[in-house]
């Protein structure tokens, strides 16, 4: 089993570097953090028991949403933020062979400082 932990990447760093992902409208694409391995007492999870963690950085982030009077609001979260998001919130999808999820702005709760 490698204990190589795979680096959190910005857009230069990840698999998807030849390709751009833009995001419509209030949509944004986050790399989900990897599940810790073993607990703070030092005992091992199987694959089993872990949980999907409900944290990540922003990849990319849409437009904004579009407003009634045409406008479109401002984002308050930005490429490169640590995030906190819903458990269940956005799609999954692969690009090579990293795992992202694409997700509304009103699914993340908070940014990590």
């Amino acid at each position: 089993m490698s204990t190589k932990k795979k680096e959190t990447c910005a857009e230069d760093k990840c698999a998807c570097k030849g390709m751009k992902i833009q995001p419509l409208g209030d949509r944004v694409v986050i790399r989900r953090e990897e599940s810790q391995e073993k607990t703070k007492g030092g005992l091992y999870l199987p694959e089993t028991a872990k949980n999907k963690p409900a944290r990540g950085t922003v990849v990319s982030i849409g437009d904004g949403k579009v407003l009634d009077n045409g406008s479109r609001a401002a984002f308050q979260i930005k490429e490169g933020d640590r995030v906190i998001f819903l458990s269940y919130a956005g799609e999954e999808f692969k690009v090579g062979d990293d795992e992202l999820l694409l997700m509304r702005e009103s699914d993340v709760l908070a940014i990590i400082g």
